[in-house]
């Protein structure tokens, strides 16, 4: 059996490699989320998008934020063999919408912002507004796991090195 850690650092590049095939998804095939997840109206990327490229020893970390920022300087960082580390998304079922950063390496989400919920206004509500609140979290966990079980899906087929490299390859190089 492996050591936590060293399948930890064995196995870090799924991270990152699932984040780089999520941006492709987003900007090259919008139908392909909603096959995990019905209700889906909406995948986005966010206002901030996280790079690296380890060259020999150092670490050259690449961040593009802004709403209006342009994403040139990612995908040609993408060119140089930089990695996607963190990628700030947005989702949206119906006119409900969720903003959150999803770091490659742990997998985590950070920042996470929900659609709004009822106001609490007496001491009554206050267990329903929690509720709603743990199952609007509940919804970008789901969505976040059954994408990544499309990616590994992908990434463990025979498909993977014959059709989703090579468009992930061309969308990265044009």
């Amino acid at each position: 059996m492996l050591d936590i850690a060293v399948a930890y650092n064995r196995y870090a590049f799924l991270g990152y490699e699932f984040l780089t095939w999520l941006w492709f998804v987003v900007e090259k095939d919008r139908d392909l989320p909603a096959t995990v997840e019905p209700e889906l109206t909406g995948l986005a990327m966010g206002n901030r998008v996280v790079l690296e490229n380890r060259i020999q020893e150092a670490v050259e970390s690449i961040t593009i934020k802004g709403d209006d920022a342009g994403l040139e300087e990612g995908l040609l960082a993408l060119r140089k063999g930089a990695v996607v580390t963190e990628l700030n998304l947005v989702f949206k079922i119906g006119e409900q919408e969720w903003r959150f950063t999803l770091k490659g390496e742990s997998f985590h989400i950070a920042g996470l912002k929900t659609p709004e919920t009822g106001a609490i206004e007496t001491r009554d509500d206050i267990e329903g507004f929690l509720l709603e609140k743990a199952y609007l979290v509940e919804k970008a966990v789901r969505l976040t796991d059954r994408l990544y079980g499309l990616f590994l899906r992908s990434r463990l087929s025979g498909d993977w090195n014959e059709r989703v490299l090579p468009r992930l390859q061309k969308w990265i190089h044009e």
